[in-house]
């Protein structure tokens, strides 16, 4: 019966270092997600550099406060400096990039 309990054990450990193994990625590719379509974003807000680096860490902040924030927020920049980009392109663009992001944190 021990060594039962024991096998028990140990798959329910390995599940759990599996999920948080998982959860930890899925946060690291949400986030790296965040600061290219920050980058992105400050393209089309005429950002520079510094500016725009600065905006891509703001936008990964932004997605810790509220699931839909990031989008929200540059729904928000675009609509009040006057850029034209669709909730579409908007949407199409994070796609891309969180595979972009998740090729990158996977093969780091």
């Amino acid at each position: 019966m021990g060594m039962a309990e024991t096998s028990f054990d140990t798959r329910e450990k390995e599940e759990e270092a599996r999920f948080k193994h998982r959860e930890e990625l899925e946060f690291r590719v949400k986030a790296r997600r965040n600061k290219l379509l920050g980058l992105w974003a400050a393209q089309h807000l005429g950002f520079g550099q510094n500016e725009a680096d600065a905006y891509a860490k703001e936008l990964v902040a932004c997605a810790l406060g509220a699931p839909n924030g990031v989008f929200e927020k540059l729904k928000e920049d675009f609509s009040s400096n006057g850029v034209t980009v669709s909730e579409s392109q908007m949407r199409e663009e994070m796609a891309r990039l969180e595979k972009v992001a998740r090729v990158q944190v996977i093969t780091e």
